[in-house]
């Protein structure tokens, strides 16, 4: 069985999600300080697996370099977002925020991963960011979006590289596809469900009834 733990970290308080078998972790956007994930896994004894980038913005990715030192693990993201850190929207600094510490990306794109014993479907969903992606474990309905789609909102689409008709046309095609049931654990604020984002969500009225 996996569990989902989260963590609000960082500046923005961008939810890190530790994804958890009882023996395993990987975990999902370290946006802040690692230093509570690493009491978390420590706590539990927990190995961890991977890190898993659904995006290279600052406030997602803080927290990587650190868990590489500590773990020797690898950090997974998609290369088509490799050029925001040398920008500040990735390598940050702007309006006083920190300075993203250096890291390696293993190359990610869409297709089955395994992890934890089961299968993650790691969906390309741009929009907020050209090489966007969204992991999908069906086997606990879950998929982790990062700043695709919140609670009744949507990811901003004002930044360069920003697209508003790709990232509908993500969600439309890649999560709002998925069982109506599965929990979407965004990138901030509460989580929610395909089927209360498709009956609720202001940007998506055609799927109102």
């Amino acid at each position: 069985m996996l569990h989902v733990t989260a963590m609000p970290l960082g500046p923005l308080d961008t939810n890190c999600y530790v994804l958890h078998s009882d023996h395993e972790a990987v975990v999902i956007d370290p946006g802040g300080d690692a230093d509570e994930i690493l009491s978390f896994l420590s706590s539990r004894k927990l190995v961890l697996h991977s890190v898993l980038n659904t995006h290279l913005h600052f406030d997602h990715i803080q927290g990587n370099a650190d868990l590489v030192a500590a773990a020797g693990v690898t950090v997974m993201a998609n290369p088509k977002d490799a050029y925001l850190m040398q920008t500040e929207l990735g390598g940050g600094g702007m309006m006083g925020f920190p300075r993203t510490p250096a890291f390696e990306i293993t190359p990610l794109e869409e297709g089955e991963l395994p992890l934890l014993g089961t299968t993650c479907r790691v969906l390309a969903t741009p929009g907020h960011s050209p090489g966007s992606l969204s992991f999908y474990f069906e086997t606990i309905r879950a998929v982790f979006v990062g700043d695709l789609i919140f609670y009744r909102s949507v990811g901003r689409t004002d930044f360069p590289g920003s697209s508003e008709r790709e990232l509908m046309r993500s969600v439309r095609t890649k999560i709002f596809t998925l069982p109506e049931d599965t929990v979407i654990y965004p990138g901030h604020g509460p989580e929610t469900t395909v089927r209360q984002e498709r009956l609720n969500n202001p940007f998506f009225t055609e799927f109102t009834r």
